[in-house]
């Protein structure tokens, strides 16, 4: 088959801050060329949309899948779906997705007939399993089409079976997270051993935790042709054996780049000397998930870690010399009295500071807890950006004082100060042609206005979701949140039958 996988457009904060490389769709297409199938890669964080009218003309494919990872990319998705419908009646349109996984009904009804099938769960294990049983699908596992929905999807056996199609992706240059430009993507493992309550990703991954081969990691660095790399996983460096033997392969191979990575306070903390060794192998950045400033908040999140353990992580990492960005949850019921604490804390840290705001997405127990609370149904409003929980000041002051509030904090790491700083770095990245991090310094005030988020509220909705199921919440003996639908019942993939009965402790 003549097969075209699509990666949708970017979103509110990625119009700033960061385009990353689609890795999950190249490793679809691995799967997909292995079988013998013709693919194309259409990433629209790079290409307009008319690039995909000349494909479906040029390529004329037989099969087209979309990527839907992010929750507000659902209408962009389901439009599109409906204009290769229009064009090709014959072709096979599937989804998948992080996210299409926990709303896969509803967007086959959404669909309206233009989507024929939704891929739960790790598409590169089921693909090609789809496209050969087309158009038998029905009841096969991970799949969700009109007639239902099949068995829970298999986890792909080995990771390192599948590295991803860089091949076919086109403009790599266009992939960068902060000053790291160009820069590309790069999986060590795949889950998560925490179950916070506004996470999906050990819910999606059934409670797995997959560790890749340290040389097969190794060997693909060794194949990126970008000086920069960003480490995808959910906490980097759970299990410090893990980290210490892929670092012995990094330098038996002489590999040097710069990396960026995601991790957990209490990880950096309890694992300081992994990350010291990476440090010295390149990492450069890292981002924690702080959440919240207040003990309390952290328990009701599930976080398992206390403000002192957070506290305690930037110490480790300034002491490494790895530049950190934070990440603390706003809060849609704060006053301006919360929020000016926030900015009082965030500008007396020499670190980057990002505010999110609390989202209860699908797959989480946030959602569930949050039935009937939500103040709107709107995907596109999803996006972590956006207050999609009844605020306790007016909306168009809470979006006022966000911004108000980002834009201070913004001011150590943004504009012609920031310009002046790293002065070499823009140069040598300008004279190669890159110029991504320069445009994101100047970026911020074209993007962020809370006119705009406002606004957002009064479009039209065409595409509604589905609303949660209400639960009841509990507290457990530890005083820690706990609800009636348990995270098992929210699993996309089948957990493990005997698991920890909780994660891995500082």
């Amino acid at each position: 088959m003549r097969v075209l996988l699509i990666h949708p457009g970017p979103l509110f904060y990625s119009e700033v801050y960061l385009r990353l490389e689609p890795l999950g769709v190249e490793y679809v297409a691995t799967a997909l060329e292995n079988a013998g199938h013709e693919v194309r890669l259409l990433d629209l964080q790079v290409f307009g949309s008319g690039a995909l009218d000349r494909l479906l003309g040029s390529f004329e494919p037989n099969a087209v899948g979309f990527s839907l990872n992010y929750l507000a990319n659902v209408p962009e998705v389901l439009d599109l779906a409906k204009r290769v419908r229009a064009r090709l009646r014959e072709c096979f349109v599937f989804v998948g997705g992080h996210s299409a996984s926990f709303v896969a009904p509803e967007l086959v009804e959404h669909g309206a007939g233009a989507i024929d099938c939704v891929v739960q769960g790790e598409g590169e294990a089921s693909v090609v399993r789809l496209l050969d049983a087309w158009p038998r699908i029905d009841g096969l596992p991970g799949a969700v089409t009109t007639a239902g929905t099949g068995p829970r999807p298999e986890l792909v056996v080995r990771l390192d079976d599948l590295p991803p199609a860089r091949h076919l992706t086109r403009r790599r240059r266009r992939y960068f997270i902060g000053e790291l430009d160009p820069c590309a993507s790069i999986e060590f493992t795949r889950g998560c051993p925490w179950d916070c309550t506004f996470c999906s990703a050990w819910t999606f991954y059934g409670r797995s935790y997959r560790k890749r081969e340290p040389e097969a990691i190794a060997a693909e660095l060794r194949s990126i042709r970008e000086p920069n790399v960003f480490i995808v996983d959910d906490v980097a460096f759970v299990h410090p054996e893990h980290g210490m033997a892929i670092a012995d392969a990094v330098e038996r191979t002489g590999i040097r780049k710069r990396y960026y990575l995601e991790t957990r306070c209490d990880v950096l903390v309890r694992n300081e000397e992994v990350f010291r060794r990476w440090a010295r192998l390149g990492l450069a950045y890292m981002f924690l998930g702080f959440e919240s400033l207040d003990a309390e908040q952290l328990q009701l999140f599930r976080k398992r870690v206390t403000p002192n353990q957070n506290f305690a992580a930037l110490e480790v990492a300034r002491r490494l010399g790895i530049d950190v960005a934070i990440n603390l949850i706003t809060d849609p019921a704060w006053t301006e009295e919360q929020f000016d604490r926030a900015i009082a804390w965030a500008t007396e840290v020499p670190e980057i500071v990002h505010l999110t705001v609390a989202t209860p997405y699908p797959g989480t127990e946030l959602f569930h807890s949050a039935a009937g609370e939500l103040a709107t149904l709107d995907y596109r409003l999803f996006d972590i950006q956006h207050a999609v929980l009844p605020t306790r000041l007016p909306l168009r002051r809470f979006y006022e004082k966000l911004v108000e509030s980002q834009a201070i904090i913004n001011r150590k790491f943004m504009g012609w100060r920031t310009a002046v700083a790293v002065a070499n770095i823009l140069a040598g990245q300008v004279l190669r042609g890159q110029t991504n991090f320069l445009r994101m310094l100047f970026k911020f005030s074209r993007v962020y206005d809370a006119r705009r988020q406002f606004a957002d509220h009064e479009r039209p909705v065409v595409y509604e979701m589905r609303p949660p199921r209400p639960v009841q919440v509990v507290a457990n003996g530890n005083g820690l949140a706990q609800l009636t639908v348990r995270g098992d019942d929210l699993a996309i993939h089948q957990p493990p039958r005997r698991r920890p009965t909780a994660p891995i402790q500082g």
